[in-house]
C-alpha cells in the first residue's frame, strides 16, 4: 500500500512511503498463466513518473484487468469520463506486456486537425501533395512493435474509421501518395468518452470498428464513483507533490479535507490533482488549508454542473440532436465564448469547431476573436 492506516481508520499523513516512485511488483509483470488476483492497490509508471491510485472494489477490478490484458496482444477499448485516466491505463498495460520494449505512441484523434489527420496518422510520400518535400513516417507506423493508443476515437472522422479498420483487418498501413502497403505490428488500445453505442445508433460511428476495437474492454470509474478513495489519493499527492516542490507539509486542516471529501469532482483526478498542486504552491503552512486549494471559488463549476449534468456525463452522440442542443445551450451561457463553452462540455477547442462545423447548417456559428 502507497498509505499506512491506524486503527482508527484515518490516514497516517507521515508516511515514509510517499512520492516515492512504486516499481512494479512481480505480481505486476507479463506472466504466462492468467491467475492473477485483484489485489494490487496501486500502479505507476517508472518513467512517467506518475500514478494510479486507489483501494475501492471498482479500481481493484481495474488493476485486475490491466494485468490480465497486458498478457495478450487482443485490442482494448478504455471507457471513462475526461480526466479518470484513461490513457494511464493504457501505458500500465504497454508496460505490463510483452511490448514494453517497444514504443508506446498516444494520439488524441480529437485534437487533430481534420485537414491533417490522415498525414498524421498515415504518413506519407515525397512529392504527395504540394508542400510535401520528403518522405514523412506517420504516428501508426512508429508504433510498429509497440503500443498504439487513439484517445478519443469517437472524434475520428467516419472515411478515417475506414482505414482503420483496414489496418486492424490486415496489419498494412499505406502511406499518402504510396502505393506498396506497410507492415505494421501494433497493439491497439483506444479510449473514448463518448457514448460509443449511441455514436453508432447516429450513424457516426461504425458498427464494425467499434467490434474489433471492443474486445477487452475497460471502465475507468469516475472520481465521485470513487468515495473511498478520495482520501487515500488526497494524501498520496499531497506528499508527492510536496516532494515535487521542496515543501514540507504534513497535511490537510480539517476544513480543508471536509471540502475534498465533499466536492463532487466534475474533473475526476485530474482536478484533484490541479487542486492539490495549487495547494502546495498556494500555502504557507504545514497543512493546507481550503482557501489554498481555491476550490472554494469554483463552487460555481460544481452547481453548474448539477443544474447542467450534461457537462459532467458523457456526451451526446457526435451529430445528434442532442450535441447540437448541448452546444447551442453552452455557447449562450458563456456569451459565445469558445473556451468558457468548450469547458463546460468536457471537450477541447478543436473538438468544439468540429462540433460547431457538423451542425453548421443549422445556423450554429462560433464568434473567433
Amino acid at each position: 500500500m502507497v498509505l499506512h492506516r491506524q486503527n482508527s481508520g484515518n490516514i497516517a499523513w507521515q508516511s515514509s512511503s510517499y512520492g516515492r516512485p512504486l516499481q512494479p511488483t512481480l505480481d505486476d509483470t507479463p506472466s504466462a498463466g492468467c491467475n492473477n488476483s485483484p489485489k494490487t492497490e496501486q500502479f505507476s509508471q517508472v518513467n512517467q513518473q506518475e500514478f494510479m491510485v486507489g483501494d475501492c472494489l471498482a479500481m481493484k477490478e481495474v488493476f485486475y484487468r490491466i494485468r490480465r490484458f497486458a498478457q495478450c496482444d487482443a485490442p482494448i477499448l478504455i471507457s471513462g469520463e475526461t480526466g479518470t485516466g484513461k490513457e494511464l491505463a493504457a501505458q500500465a498495460v504497454h508496460q505490463r506486456s510483452s511490448r514494453s520494449r517497444g514504443p508506446f505512441i498516444a494520439i488524441n484523434c480529437a485534437a487533430l486537425p481534420a485537414s491533417l489527420i490522415a498525414s498524421e496518422l498515415f504518413g506519407y510520400e515525397k512529392g504527395a501533395f504540394t508542400g510535401a518535400v520528403g518522405r514523412k513516417i506517420g504516428l501508426i507506423e512508429k508504433a510498429n512493435d509497440g503500443t498504439l493508443f487513439l484517445d478519443e476515437i469517437g472524434d475520428l472522422p467516419l472515411d478515417l474509421q475506414g482505414h482503420l479498420l483496414r489496418i486492424l483487418q490486415e496489419q498494412t498501413i499505406t502511406r499518402i501518395g504510396g502505393h506498396l502497403p506497410i507492415p505494421v505490428n501494433a497493439r491497439i488500445i483506444s479510449a473514448s468518452h463518448v457514448q460509443l453505442d449511441e455514436a453508432m445508433t447516429a450513424g457516426t460511428f461504425r458498427h464494425d470498428l467499434f467490434y474489433r476495437l471492443n474486445v477487452l474492454p475497460l471502465h475507468m470509474p469516475a472520481l465521485r464513483e470513487r468515495e473511498s478513495d478520495i482520501e487515500l489519493m488526497a494524501a498520496f499527492f499531497l506528499r508527492k507533490i510536496a516532494l515535487e516542490f521542496g515543501r514540507e507539509v504534513s497535511g490537510f486542516t480539517a476544513a480543508a479535507r471536509a471540502t475534498i471529501l465533499s466536492y463532487s469532482w466534475p474533473g475526476n483526478v485530474r482536478e484533484l490533482i490541479a487542486a492539490i498542486r495549487r495547494g502546495v504552491v498556494m500555502g504557507s503552512e504545514p497543512l493546507v488549508s481550503e482557501e489554498d486549494l481555491g476550490l472554494h471559488l469554483q463552487h460555481h463549476t460544481r452547481v453548474q454542473s448539477e443544474a447542467h449534468p450534461q457537462s459532467t456525463t458523457h456526451r451526446p452522440p457526435a451529430g445528434s440532436a442532442q450535441e447540437r442542443e448541448a452546444l447551442q445551450q453552452a455557447l449562450i451561457r458563456n456569451d459565445h465564448n469558445v473556451t468558457k463553452a468548450a469547458a463546460e462540455l468536457g471537450v477541447s477547442r478543436v473538438t468544439l469547431y468540429r462540433m460547431a462545423k457538423r451542425h453548421a447548417e443549422f445556423g450554429i456559428k462560433l464568434h473567433l476573436p
